[in-house]
Order: C-alpha cells, then structure tokens, then sequence
C-alpha cells in the first residue's frame, strides 16, 4: 500500500512538473529567434528579461542583481537547483561555508553528516569578453534547459548541484557590441571591430583582474559568487581563435603556479578529461586537450587559491554572429597539439568548412551540461576534495612560513593598504599587532601586519607575497622559450613598493581580530591639484589600446582632471588648450594610420596622419610636453628626430626574452620626475617595452634597468642586454619637452611603485 501511494505521488508531481514546464517560455518564444541563428545576437537587456520571465515561471530559477556595472547596467547571477533545494538553501549555504573552513567543524561526526548533506557548487562564468558573443548567447539556452527539461539527467543535477550562473561578466561590452553588430548587420561594416575597449576601461584584460579586483565587476563576482558560496567548481567559459581546434578543455599545458594545491590541479585534470571525452562522444569534433593555456597567473584564477577547480573551455570563434568558412589549408599548429593532425590529446579533428554561432553555442552547452553531470553524479567527491584542500591549508604545507608580516612604519602607507585590500578581498585573515614582537631574530613593531599561513586561503597570500621563480620552459631542448599565456610575476611588495617578510616561529605579541577589507583613498600628488596643474590630455585613438583604458581608470579613481583626444581632437587644434599629451603604449602605425576606411565607418577610420603629427611637433616646440610609452615611444622619436635605439629590437628571443617580469630600476635622484622617490624601485617589463641607446644630447637619462641581473620577479632570459640601459628619457625640444617610458609605469592598475614616476612626469 505503501509503494502504491509513494508511486502516485511520484507520478502527480511527474504530471504537475510536466506541466510547469510547459509554463516557461522558451528563447525562441521570448528573443523571436534561435539563440545561435546566423546574424542575431540578444542584447543584456533582452538577455535580463528573459532571465527574469524565467524566475518568473519556474520554481528552480531565482534571479539577483548583485550591483551596478560600471556604466550603470544591472550585473545578475541566477541561482538554479531544485525546488526542494531552494527550500533549503540558507541549511545548504551553511554546509558550503563549515567546508570551506574546516576549522568551524566539531569533529569526525559533524562532517559525514555535512559530507551527507552539501550539494556541489558550480559557478559558471560567461561572457566576460564581449567579442566572444557565444557564451551569453548560450546563457539563456542553459539555463531554459535547467528551468524546464524533465529529463532525469537534469533532474539528477537538480538534485545534487547549486548552479550559480552569471550570464555576462562584462554586461555593458555586450550590449556595446550586440548594439554595434546589429547596427551593421548586411552592411560592408558587418562585424567590424568595436572601436573602443568592450569593458570601458580595461577592454579584454577584465580577466586579468582576480587578485588586484580593480574593477566593479571582479568585486561583485568575488564578493557575491565567490566569496559568498566559495564554489567547488568554476566554469569559465570563452571563445578563442577560428583556425585551432573547435573546443579546448582542460588538463592545462605547464606551468601551474606552486601554491595551488595538488588535489585542484588532478580534479581540473580529470573534470576536463570527461568534459572532452562527453563532447567527442556526442560526435563533435575538433575538441582538444593539454594545449594553449597554462595555469600560472593568479590573475586569471583566483578559484585556485579558494579550493575550487577552474575549467576553462575556450570556442572556436565566428566573426560574432557571422558565420566564417575555414579552409583545411588554414588548420596548422598550436602549442602542444597541431590542429591537422591527429593526436592523443586532439583525437577527432575538424576537417574545415562553416563555422556559425550556433555551432559555438552548442559545442559550449554540450560542455556545461557535460561539467554539472559530473558535479551531480560525483557529489560526494567534489565535497570531500573541496574539505581535503581546505584542510591541507589550515595545516600548513611545508613550503610555507609560519607568517608573513607586513613591518609596520614603511613609508608607503597607500601601498600597503592596496595590498591588504586585495589580500582581505580574497578572504585572507590579516591581523595587526598590538605590540612589538620578535621572530627568526627580526624584531618588528606594534602597528605590523600579520599574516597567518594556517588558514584556509593561505596559498592566496603567499602567492601574492612571495617572489616568482618561473621555470625556463622551451619549444624544444635548446630551442625559443614557450611563451606563457598570461605573465611570470605578481610579487605585490615590489608592485606596491612595501616590504613584506616570511618568518617561521611563534609569534607573542597581541594581535587583533582579524582587519576588514580597507578603503583605499587615492592621493594626487599637489602639483597635480588646483587650479594650477597642467592641463592634461590622454591620446584615445579609434583603435584604443587596454593600456589607454587602465590609464583612464587610475587617472578617474584619483579625481584627476583630464581630457581624452582623439585624432579628429588633435587635427583640428584642440591641442592649443593643453600643456601635457600623453600617448600610452601604441604602435606608431597604429597612431598614425589607426583603422583602415574598409574596416570601419567612415568617423572611426584613420589616426592622427600628417596633420595631427605637425599639431604634435608644434605642441611640445611652443612649450607642451609630451609623455610616450611604450610602444608610442617609436612614433615620438621618428616626430622629433630624436637619437633613441630600442637595444632588443633584433634580437632573437633565445638571446632575449622578458614576458611580464618584475625588474630593478636604477633611478636619477636630481630629475623632477624623480622627485621624492628611492634611488632604486621595482619596475614592469612585457613584451613591449623598450631599453635604450642614447646619442642626442638633447636627451637626459631619468632612469636605468638594473645593473648585474635585473631580475626581481618572475622570468628574463639574456637579462645582460638591457642591464644598466636608460629605461626613462627626458628630451628637451624648442620650447618643450618629450618624456620617454621604455616600460610601462601603470601596467593594469597594479604598479603603484612607479605611478609615481608618471605623476612627476606630468607638468606644466
């Protein structure tokens, strides 16, 4: 009698579900079309519409606004799991939260029963490069498949997972670019690039934000998603370029960076295996495996340090929603796989022809849906990892000191604070000393921070804190170095210019409980303030540059006064109305020349030309003063003439090689734009930047890199090139002068030591 109730109680709530699903609309009832039709792409505020009908109608879907983006736009996260789950989900978060911090569990008992009890958490990310126009299309097709499909595959995700789905992490470069696309759409412009950055200020660098959280959007994703839920798993989902494989996943090429616990590093392993192995299964080929991506920079991984494992599966590419025709001939090599070849790590590949959007929605549904079945069907494995990792923090491993300390009376008290504000961000306990103390014969005094290495996101702060020793990875024996996906350093005692000290023993002196996240207030220097600064204008060309957009972002956080140019500005005069220009790191062809008439419309095409160039020249002469980074370096020596060689331009890169490396700089205390400044700082050097020869003697050397080995941070082959090289050049010029950076002093908002430098730079 009892099985007989039991099943007519399954099989109305089988009914009433049926029924419910019914209720909710699907995308091509709410957008009009498929998601992935040729030609059409949703904007965010469909997208948000959509999602809310969808709340509206299904018991599993709840929709949150998080915050504002930076340009206004409701940024939203969907919670999706079964009803009986959201009944539940305060019990549920609790249980998240006792795992995550293991040191909250009374004993053996109390975890079988949380181990009993938790669900899996996933966190999917889309979107957060608007280019990449898949992954918010593919938002709403997901989450209308967990909204209303009675499938038991569903069901049992359902069950056993909390899906956190963000749809875009960039919601205001979506709808730029849906805008921009549309509006084109059948025309000669049809997909033309966007000719400003698709994140206002950071364009495509907005995921290489998690560790110093800059911008609005990381702080709501790592506050509200991660922080909030700390997720066992995390799937960031990308589109990369069209000629490679169709789909990558995980294992990730090496290096993995050091503090990232070894049970992340086999559970990404062994998640990404089966998501490929469940694609290819499905007949999709082209799906590759162990190639392109790294896992090193904590810039893109902040999960990694907070016991989740990162899967990052990143799409072939149309041109946004125009489909494209790859030739056979255009499939060729990648690194650690070759697209036109059969390999253990690419098994099935794409043999060419039509390439659409809703190929790219449905190869990276097919891989979320593969990512939660496994969430669901390995529940209890992705609990007890979760806990392990958590574990193994609050024991310490052996590599790690027992604290790190952060001396108290450093000059650089906005330094400091920067850091402690992305080290408490992260959920790092950071703690202040009451008192002076000693420790491994260091004596430090009241007012010191104090970092304790037993604690769950321990591997955060020492990755943060400590130097980086990236390994000498090649081709091939002997062969050029293998590039790095992102960067080798991100020490930020040498980015903030503090010390911070490892030190092993026991601390007795008093400390605090543990600090709040600081605010951080942002100080322009006096010369800078009133109505006596220079009048600065910031080169914004059609084809602007990420570094342009961190340079705005800075310049805006301080309350500077400043204006933006571009080469229609700079053509007509407006030049006259400024003492300062600066042109951030740029190619000189692209400020001369920017795009081309046939790439874009007509008001977007060209640079600053002959014309603009002569308004420059005229400038600084009469007595302004031009500051040039970088790259722009080349187009003001070619205006003015001036007697400057890059020491490393021909140079092979198995004689020379700095991919995003911290290195010494040796500085001219008498200059003005060294003014208050060491006599020595750290300084960022990327591929772009620039060593100098000098033979003018209109030009004075403010700066040089390192004599000896000028390696602080992270990898430098043949670091004798530009050893003891001018890295800042002052010139004077008729009336005015040029300023010359070979590196970059504001690279994404995280080298505090030579803003300075920068701020100097910029006078009447």
């Amino acid at each position: 009698m009892i099985g007989r109730t039991s099943a007519a109680l399954a099989a109305a709530l089988f009914i009433a579900s049926a029924v419910e699903a019914q209720s909710v609309p699907s995308p091509l009832q709410h957008f009009g079309h498929e998601i992935g039709e040729d030609r059409m792409l949703a904007d965010w505020t469909e997208l948000t519409s959509y999602f809310e009908r969808l709340a509206a109608s299904s018991p599993r879907v709840v929709v949150d606004t998080l915050g504002p983006t930076t340009r206004g736009r409701p940024f939203v996260m969907l919670t999706i799991t079964s009803p009986e789950n959201h009944a539940r989900l305060d019990e549920l978060h609790a249980i998240q939260m006792k795992l995550a911090d293991p040191r909250t569990i009374s004993g053996t008992e109390e975890l079988d029963q949380l181990l009993e009890d938790g669900k899996t958490v996933v966190l999917i990310t889309q979107g957060i490069h608007a280019t990449e126009v898949g992954a918010s299309q593919m938002s709403a097709n997901l989450a209308y498949r967990l909204a209303s499909s009675q499938s038991e595959s569903v069901r049992e995700i359902l069950d056993e997972v909390i899906v956190l789905q963000i749809p875009s992490l960039n919601p205001d470069g979506l709808q730029w670019v849906a805008d921009w696309y549309m509006e084109h759409v059948g025309t000669a412009y049809e997909a033309a690039p966007l000719p400003w950055l698709y994140h206002y200020y950071v364009g495509h660098d907005n995921n290489r934000d998690w560790y110093a959280f800059t911008q609005d959007e990381t702080v709501l994703t790592v506050r509200d998603a991660h922080n909030a839920w700390h997720p066992q798993i995390v799937h960031d989902v990308h589109q990369m370029g069209s000629s490679g494989a169709r789909i990558f996943f995980p294992p990730y090429i090496e290096p993995w960076e050091p503090n990232v616990d070894p049970a992340i590093t086999t559970a990404v392993n062994q998640l990404g295996a089966y998501m490929a192995a469940e694609v290819t299964a499905q007949g999709k080929a082209g799906v590759v495996v162990n190639a392109q991506y790294d896992a090193f920079s904590p810039a893109r991984a902040y999960m990694h340090y907070h016991g989740a494992a990162r899967i990052l599966s990143e799409t072939a590419s149309a041109r946004m929603a125009t489909p494209v025709t790859i030739s056979p001939m255009d499939l060729g090599p990648g690194r650690n796989f070759d697209a036109s070849r059969r390999s253990w790590n690419f098994p099935d590949p794409w043999e060419g022809g039509a390439w659409h959007l809703a190929d790219i929605v449905e190869y990276q549904e097919a891989g979320a849906m593969a990512l939660l079945a496994n969430a669901a069907k390995n529940r209890r494995f992705w609990l007890e990892n979760f806990y392990g990792i958590n574990r193994r923090a609050i024991d310490k491993w052996e590599e790690w000191p027992d604290y790190w300390v952060i001396p108290g009376g450093q000059d650089n008290e906005g330094g400091i604070t920067y850091a402690l504000r992305a080290l408490t961000m992260a959920d790092v306990e950071v703690h202040r000393a009451q008192t002076a103390f000693t420790v491994s014969g260091l004596t430090f005094p009241a007012g010191s921070y104090v970092v304790p290495m037993r604690q769950p996101y321990a591997s955060f702060a020492n990755t943060m804190l400590e130097v980086q020793h990236y390994p000498d990875l090649r081709e091939y024996p002997g062969g050029p170095p293998q590039r790095p996906y992102d960067v080798t350093a991100h020490t930020l005692g040498y980015l903030l210019d503090f010390d911070a000290v490892a030190v092993d023993g026991t601390i007795s002196a008093t400390l605090s409980e543990p600090i709040s996240v600081p605010d951080f207030v942002f100080r322009l220097p006096d010369h800078l303030v009133g109505s006596e600064a220079p009048r600065v204008a910031l080169y914004k060309s059609w084809s602007e540059p990420m570094t342009e957009g961190w340079q705005r972002w800075v310049f805006d956080q301080h309350d500077m006064a400043y204006d933006t140019l571009h080469h229609q500005d700079v053509r007509r005069g407006a030049l006259d109305d400024y003492d300062v220009l600066i042109l951030q790191s740029e190619s000189s062809r692209s400020i001369l020349a920017g795009h081309d008439a046939d790439e874009v419309p007509g008001p977007y095409a060209g640079g600053l030309g002959m014309e603009g160039t002569a308004a420059v020249r005229s400038f600084v002469e009469r007595g302004g003063r031009l500051i040039a980074i970088e790259e722009a370096t080349e187009y003001a020596e070619s205006v003015f003439e001036l007697g400057v060689e890059n020491v490393t331009e021909d140079l092979p890169n198995t004689d020379f090689y700095i991919p995003g490396s911290i290195l010494r700089l040796e500085l001219e205390t008498a200059s003005e734009i060294t003014q208050g400044m060491r006599d020595e700082v750290a300084a960022w050097y990327w591929r772009s930047s620039r060593a100098f020869d000098v033979d003018d003697d209109r030009i004075r050397v403010v700066g040089r890199y390192g004599s000896g080995d000028p390696l602080l941070s992270g990898w430098v082959l043949g670091g004798h090139h530009i050893a003891g090289k001018p890295a800042i050049l002052e010139a004077s010029i008729g009336a005015g002068s040029v300023v010359l950076f070979g590196f970059q002093p504001n690279y994404r908002a995280q080298t505090m030591a030579t803003w300075p430098l920068l701020f100097n730079a910029i006078r009447k």
